[in-house]
């Protein structure tokens, strides 16, 4: 069969587990937020609230252990199973060391919420309670992440999903009894929510320590015996983590930043803004797949000292993402009314929705072709390139254009939420091309490949 192929083929069957976790993940918020709103307004104000302080925080976390993913996938590609034990070892000491800093910021996270005006006291103190509760979870958070990217780094999708959804599953029913109390459990309210999401991420690491221990090549690559922590590797990962932990910070900050200057134009056009967001979100689940196989892929290649075959991985990911994106765009275009209809009924906001679903669907484009290029350059262990790219296009680029498209008329009139799409566009098709020529000049210049060579 030939190679391109079979990478495609090797890019599949990892993305498609991929997906499904990532889905899990994203039922597990859809389900909090539904289940919380039974035990009132003010409970599920107050893991709103809650929400925008820890998702931030713990996104920059998961950023910093990203690269464990490419590091493991080349080490097992090199069959230096060794290495994989010391760096996991490193890995979760690092995850420990991350773990007291995110706790320190969040139990301090009242500061944050002062600045919030006109908060009332019932809804800050719930806000503040959801939130130490959730401090337990925060080790369980990052040592799941270095499990999970361990499972990745030697191309096992599979045990991932499967977890994942156990998660899902076991997430319904413990929060229904944190929630509305059973038995000699108290009634908690929403902030039972908080309790059920530690749970959850302890039993899923605990899962996915047992299914590594019984099943994959224990000897091979685990390790139970106490390593001490290292220093030079520990700095290591900082530096490969730090640059995407940025980006993902920005990002989300972004879109926060981009919904505070909707919001005074009116509850129709911040709610025809979410559906469209949250829509894109959700779609967004297929090419961040993609892009965590080809991370999986180049790694595993460059292992082997295969630069070619690593060269036509990427290949394979940006023809896989090119696929699946022209076969979503015109079920978007096409089914964007009754898309928007699903999240509200009130005629404005789909006819506001759908039109924000049409620029999605350019968006999503872009969108897709610089995830991808996201992940090709993690499996190359280049995230400093990641990092300037993505800030210069959101930052410097995507938002000042979106806010002087939606709120002043310097160019043209003021166009209110889609101004701030169409600067979307702008800054993510910008990315998309930079990466492209940069992974371009990292695969064919003799540079490159002198640079890899010492890497």
């Amino acid at each position: 069969m030939n190679i391109f192929l079979i990478e495609i083929r090797k890019i599949v069957t990892l993305s498609i587990p991929v997906i499904f976790a990532q889905l899990s993940q994203t039922a597990i918020g859809i389900t909090n937020t539904i289940m919380a709103s039974n035990a009132g307004t003010t409970d599920i104000a107050a893991i709103a609230i809650g929400s925008s302080i820890w998702i931030p925080i713990v996104l920059f976390g998961h950023g910093l252990l990203l690269p464990v993913t490419p590091i493991i996938s080349k080490f097992y590609g090199s069959k230096k199973f060794k290495l994989i034990r010391y760096y996991i070892s490193q890995a979760y000491w690092f995850a420990t060391l991350i773990s007291i800093f995110m706790i320190l910021i969040i139990l301090n996270s009242s500061y944050i919420i002062n600045f919030m005006h006109h908060i009332n006291s019932v809804l800050e103190k719930k806000s503040l309670e959801y939130l130490k509760i959730l401090v337990f979870g925060v080790p369980a958070y990052l040592y799941f992440q270095v499990i999970k990217n361990q499972f990745e780094g030697i191309s096992k999708t599979t045990p991932n999903m499967i977890i994942g959804f156990l998660g899902f599953l076991l997430n319904i029913p413990i929060n229904y009894i944190f929630i509305n109390g059973y038995y000699f459990i108290p009634k908690l309210g929403g902030i039972g929510c908080g309790l059920t999401t530690v749970l959850i991420y302890w039993i899923m690491f605990i899962s996915l320590r047992i299914w590594m221990f019984i099943f994959y090549e224990e000897k091979k690559i685990n390790n139970y015996k106490i390593i001490f922590p290292n220093i030079n590797i520990i700095y290591k990962l900082i530096k490969k983590g730090f640059p995407i932990a940025l980006s993902l910070f920005f990002e989300v900050t972004l879109f926060a930043l981009v919904a505070l200057f909707i919001s005074p134009m009116g509850v129709i056009e911040v709610t025809g803004h979410q559906i469209a967001l949250n829509f894109s979100s959700l779609i967004f689940v297929v090419p961040l797949s993609i892009s965590t196989s080809a991370t999986i892929r180049i790694g595993f290649h460059l292992g082997r000292g295969a630069t070619n075959l690593a060269k036509i991985s990427s290949l394979a990911a940006q023809f896989v993402g090119f696929l699946t994106t022209i076969l979503v765009i015109p079920i978007i275009i096409l089914y964007r009314y009754k898309i928007a209809s699903f999240y509200n009924s009130n005629t404005i906001i789909i006819n506001l929705a759908s039109e924000l679903m049409l620029i999605t669907s350019v968006y999503h484009f872009s969108d897709s072709i610089q995830v991808i290029n996201n992940g090709i350059l993690r499996g190359y262990q280049d995230t400093k390139s990641i990092f300037i790219i993505t800030f210069f296009s959101y930052w410097i680029l995507g938002l000042p254009l979106g806010y002087i498209l939606s709120l002043t008329n310097i160019i043209i009139p003021p166009l209110g939420p889609k101004g701030f799409w169409y600067g979307f566009i702008i800054g993510l098709t910008s990315s998309a091309i930079m990466m492209t020529y940069h992974i371009y000049k990292l695969q064919n210049f003799p540079v490159s490949k002198k640079y890899y060579k010492k890497k």
